[in-house]
């Protein structure tokens, strides 16, 4: 088989087209043939060596994967060889064979568009940032940033799924504007030429919003958390920015406001089976029409490195996939 492997931790030239053996599932494993993988903002931060957990190099990168299965490994029940699976393998997914824990091999019927299935990290956690840690409920009015990318343009759409009141959405530049629209935001923000709090406690009569799902952190941390509701939650799940999120204690207390921290690697790592509810769920939501993943551009495999620079450089809007 064929598979990028990252050979050091730095940019995207690191990233090399290899000829490797094909995987064999052990025990409990499942081998699976790739027809599609996504990038994800943390395979470029694994890529420098800052993301928790990543292998020393060479490894292979990426989260998730679509694809059907090729063999199975001892003691795997539910699954059949041939079968449409969406999977987390534990040791890479750009790559045109991989091996995955049956555990996080997901069957994917042909009611699930190729977009969703293929999406499987988005699907998960804009779903788990939606219910799980931001305890969404019908009626109350939420802030998504970076709105136009895929976790943003699909939870801004799940909200709107979920019943969520007013939906705020912040994009980094006009360009991105209609997308985040499109996706259902009542108020699209550009953060670089707006003061997006302003508008958010504006457009609240000044008491502020119940959620904020936030995977940059920094600056817009700082900035956003004054805009929380009491009783609010606000859901840490990235920091693109490269800077931490930094909070008084007295500030959470004094209205009832929670700052939660979410990640799918996490359950992944520590309870994968606790990832069923939101994959079950969100993929209903893509066989009914609820929810489309939004592809911005697609990539052969192969060119991995070209499409993880257009990943960084914040032009792409939703999804960016690779094909093998």
């Amino acid at each position: 088989m064929h598979a990028i492997q990252a050979e050091a931790y730095g940019d995207s030239s690191v990233l090399r087209w290899k000829e490797l053996s094909d995987p064999a599932p052990g025990p409990g494993e499942v081998a699976v043939k790739v027809s599609a993988t996504g990038v994800n903002f943390a395979d470029i931060v694994s890529r420098r060596g800052a993301y928790p957990g990543t292998a020393p190099p060479p490894f292979i990168p990426g989260l998730d994967c679509l694809g059907t299965i090729a063999a199975i490994g001892p003691g795997v029940t539910g699954l059949e060889i041939g079968q449409r699976v969406a999977a987390y393998p534990d040791r890479g997914s750009y790559a045109e064979v991989v091996v995955a824990r049956a555990v996080l091999t997901y069957p994917a019927g042909p009611e699930v568009p190729d977009e969703a299935a293929a999406s499987l990290n988005v699907m998960v956690t804009a779903y788990n940032i939606l219910r799980l840690a931001g305890r969404l409920v019908p009626g109350e009015s939420i802030l998504v940033h970076a709105a136009a990318g895929g976790v943003g343009s699909t939870a801004v759409q799940m909200a709107r799924s979920l019943g969520a009141g007013l939906i705020f959405a912040t994009v980094g530049s006009p360009a991105k504007f209609e997308a985040a629209k499109k996706a259902g935001a009542d108020e699209v923000i550009d953060y670089r030429s707006e003061d997006a709090a302003m508008r958010v406690m504006a457009g609240t009569k000044g008491r502020g919003v119940d959620v904020i799902l936030d995977s940059v952190a920094g600056d817009v941390f700082t900035n956003g958390f004054p805009t929380l509701a009491p009783f609010g939650r606000y859901v840490i799940f990235g920091q693109s920015s490269g800077k931490p999120a930094n909070l008084e204690a007295t500030r959470l207390s004094g209205e009832n406001r929670s700052v939660i921290g979410y990640t799918s690697g996490g359950y992944r790592r520590r309870r994968p089976e606790a990832l069923v509810p939101a994959v079950q769920a969100s993929f209903a939501m893509a066989a009914q029409g609820l929810v489309k993943v939004v592809v911005g551009a697609r990539f052969p495999l192969r060119d991995a490195a070209k499409a993880q620079d257009f990943v960084e450089s914040r032009q792409s809007v939703g999804k960016v996939l690779l094909i093998p």
